[in-house]
């Protein structure tokens, strides 16, 4: 795997780390690539039970490399998105895993839609979010016109869009997008306290409730009854229900397998 994506896998825990500190993490084509194939090693690995995704450095992700494109003329745009963006955030929802977001720093461009994909982001209070996109003459993309507005309601979505407006860590968790906000030297501590639930619970069950929220945006509410009654079927025939219903009978903590 390139270096400028970091894997770590430990205890069930897969740290992603974005590696171009220098460039506060802007994607160039070589990152992108390495962070798709970051994402199918975790989705198959069978030891990961959660995915922690972050930047090194003081930032998270500023987007797209401007300077790396910039001697490259009628670049096809489109093109771009469905060979290293798209791929990247359909990978992150499509996971049967939960993503953490480390959010360190800045969050930028397709860096912002990056942790808008998390499944949970906890902040640093230093950090902010930015859809710097209309700021060089272009639309959302990776994800943010679908995220955004579900997370912040049209309005809001309308005038961060339009106006690349910074927001800040606490302004985002008062809006609902972020989890958990902290000082940057508490970062670490307040991921761990997450990862370390999410380690050790019942994941296929988590896997399938993943699904089922994703599924809710685009279904009515006999599809969504209809789909809880398949998954819950395949849940109680995992291990972990087995485990779930031993370990309530006894009156101890269940010790979950992930399958």
């Amino acid at each position: 795997m390139s270096n400028t994506v970091i894997l770590n896998i430990q205890d069930g825990i897969a740290t992603i780390t974005l590696n171009r500190p220098d460039v506060f993490n802007a994607f160039d084509e070589e990152q992108s690539f390495a962070l798709q194939d970051a994402l199918k090693e975790c989705t198959r690995n069978n030891e990961v039970r959660v995915v922690i995704l972050t930047g090194a450095g003081k930032a998270f992700c500023s987007g797209q490399d401007l300077k790396s494109i910039a001697s490259v003329e009628k670049r096809n745009l489109a093109e771009s998105l469905h060979k290293r963006y798209n791929p990247i955030i359909k990978a992150m929802r499509s996971m049967p895993k939960p993503i953490i977001c480390r959010l360190n720093g800045v969050a930028a461009g397709a860096g912002c839609s990056l942790a808008l994909a998390s499944d949970i982001i906890v902040a640093a209070d230093s950090a902010n979010l930015i859809e710097v996109f209309v700021n060089v003459g272009l639309v959302l993309d990776s994800g943010s016109s679908y995220f955004l507005p579900r997370l912040v309601g049209s309005h809001r979505a309308f005038q961060l869009a339009t106006m690349g407006s910074k927001i800040s860590a606490t302004q985002a968790k008062d809006w609902g997008i972020i989890h958990e906000v902290c000082p940057i030297e508490e970062l670490d501590a307040k991921v761990a306290e997450l990862t370390a639930f999410y380690a050790k619970a019942p994941t296929k069950a988590i896997g399938m409730m993943k699904k089922m929220l994703n599924k809710s945006f685009q279904s009515d509410l006999d599809t969504m009854l209809e789909y809880e009654a398949y998954c819950q079927e395949i849940a109680g025939y995992s291990s972990d229900y087995k485990e779930g219903v031993t370990a309530f009978n006894e009156k101890r903590k269940p010790v979950f397998k992930g399958a």
